[in-house]
């Protein structure tokens, strides 16, 4: 049983390797691209929508609604950070349904470079919103506090990361336990728990990745 998509080896020539990781990483963003193309390509501002659109003007729109009330700003500017965040974790863990395939987010390689992006996006969107004086938060109520400030920057991302690892991870280990031990009884339960935990996670970083960026860009008004 292959815990992660690691250790599961595709392609091996040399020293140069192939892992299920990098191999389902691609497919999905392959799917995401394909599917955002076919999905956009006849928009339509008729009365009569296509159900794709609709599908995708719910999402958009349910995404910027979430956004909104988290940041109290407009969603516009980080809705395609937030939402691709979000989207390619909900499609990597969706597609388990399907035979032979792990998803990516089931590896710590994949979760801790969605939390890097995290990482660095959070001052990038506090320097826009703020400008130099983004800084200042370091070093609040007192400069003794800048140490301590940035090793919880780095311990967010790092929990985030094993957050996301974690719970995929585990749920796949599980999964594969029970339908050791019941093979005709599990799989469809075990399915839709899946998929259900799966959108879950996507949901849960996704919105921590806005609480972050929206704590980092929110401007205080003077009394």
């Amino acid at each position: 049983m292959h815990i992660t998509p690691d250790t599961l080896i595709i392609f091996q020539w040399g020293p140069v390797s192939l892992n299920g990781t990098i191999l389902f990483t691609w497919c999905v963003m392959i799917l995401m691209v394909v599917g955002s193309w076919l999905i956009t390509r006849n928009l339509s501002t008729e009365t009569h929508l296509s159900q794709w659109q609709n599908l995708l003007e719910v999402l958009v729109t349910g995404m910027r609604d979430e956004i909104r009330d988290i940041s109290s700003q407009d969603p516009g500017r980080y809705l395609s950070f937030v939402g691709t965040l979000f989207l390619f974790i909900a499609v990597s863990n969706v597609l388990s349904i399907v035979p032979g395939y792990k998803p990516p987010t089931g590896s710590f390689s994949t979760t801790a470079a969605l939390a890097l992006c995290v990482f660095v996006a959070v001052p990038l969107y506090g320097i826009s919103q703020k400008g130099i004086s983004y800084f200042k938060q370091y070093i609040e109520p007192s400069v003794f506090m800048l140490p301590f400030n940035i090793i919880g920057e780095i311990s967010r991302t790092f929990a985030m990361a094993v957050r996301l690892f974690g719970n995929i991870m585990s749920g796949t280990v599980i999964a594969a336990i029970l339908l050791s031990i019941a093979p005709l009884i599990f799989p469809v339960l075990m399915q839709v728990l899946g998929l259900l935990i799966g959108l879950i996670q996507a949901y849960i970083f996704a919105i921590l990745a806005m609480v972050y960026i929206a704590a980092a860009t929110r401007v205080q008004h003077p009394k």
